[in-house]
């Protein structure tokens, strides 16, 4: 014999949606299994069947999960300076429940949660370098689904529905990126504890540079690491960035090895390394058939 549970109704606001209830629905969702009665509406009388009230109902109350920014005061900032939006307040209230971590659930909240919290509250976090070139966010591609000006009229609560879909199984993957990433870092910090020459860290698996450049920049000594490439039986050798976040590098491959591919008899030579496939052109990264090759070739490159 089955029984059915009762659907929890989470409420919002209707009319245009934002990255911010979107985001807060899908985390609503996962955190009840996906058993979810979605209303958008401004109907007080509505709210009294509510569950969950987010991003509408002027009010802030963890407690009675009331979940919304827009009344006079709003409903705090973080100590960043960012204030709170509905999304944001209910991973503060639901984020370690959904996570099953306090860890996972705050890397989830800086990746995610406080640009979207930021762009929903009118601010600005990041300056472009370019003129006219803008960075493209996740706002950016969940808006473009609503309807255009010049556009008939669609049924908005379905298009709300349909993007909420969408992001579950996204937020469900970055909180499984964020498990896997955390666990990685303590893989890195072992390697880097058991590298005899701490300016060239050799790591057991085959990180994504974009979570080394996480862990290596923020300790003085790394220059290069070396590590199996992932996707053959390849090594790689890349360089460690300045900081975390810049994409400079502290030491680049010497200029006479860049550029040279599939195993150019010219690359051979001048590295003196018989398996070396190639140098990437910027500088920052080398492909080689075997590890032995790829800790010579970071040792040459530290005397270049």
């Amino acid at each position: 014999m089955s029984f059915l549970t009762k659907k929890k109704i989470c409420v919002t606001h209707n009319g245009a949606f934002h990255t911010d209830d979107l985001f807060a629905t899908a985390a609503l969702s996962i955190l009840n299994n996906g058993n979810i009665k979605i209303i958008r509406t401004r109907d007080a009388e509505i709210f009294k069947k509510a569950d969950y009230i987010y991003d509408v109902g002027g009010d802030y109350n963890p407690d009675n999960n009331i979940f919304d920014h827009h009344q006079k005061g709003g409903a705090g900032n973080r100590e960043s300076g960012i204030p709170y939006s509905s999304f944001g307040l209910i991973w503060k209230t639901y984020g370690e429940k959904i996570c099953g971590s306090k860890e996972v659930a705050d890397m989830i909240d800086k990746k995610i949660v406080e640009p979207i919290d930021a762009i929903d509250n009118g601010m600005d976090i990041t300056v472009s370098k370019f003129k006219d070139v803008e960075q493209y966010t996740v706002n950016n591609i969940f808006k473009a689904f609503y309807p255009t000006w010049d556009e008939d009229v669609l049924d908005v609560d379905k298009i709300f529905e349909g993007e909420v879909k969408k992001i579950i199984p996204l937020l469900k993957r970055e909180i499984e990126v964020a498990k896997s990433n955390i666990k990685g870092e303590k893989i890195i910090m072992e390697d880097y504890n058991n590298s005899q020459d701490k300016r060239i860290v050799i790591l057991s698996k085959p990180f994504h540079r974009f979570l080394v450049r996480d862990v290596l920049p923020r300790l003085p000594e790394p220059l290069y690491y070396v590590c199996p490439s992932g996707h053959s039986s390849e090594w790689k050798v890349e360089t460690v960035s300045v900081t975390p976040d810049t994409m400079e590098s502290r030491k680049l491959f010497p200029e006479s090895w860049r550029g040279f591919t599939n195993g150019d008899p010219k690359l051979r030579e001048v590295t003196g390394i018989d398996d070396i496939i190639f140098c990437h052109k910027s500088g920052y990264l080398i492909h080689v058939k075997s590890k032995e090759s790829a800790i010579k070739l970071a040792e040459k490159a530290l005397i270049a």
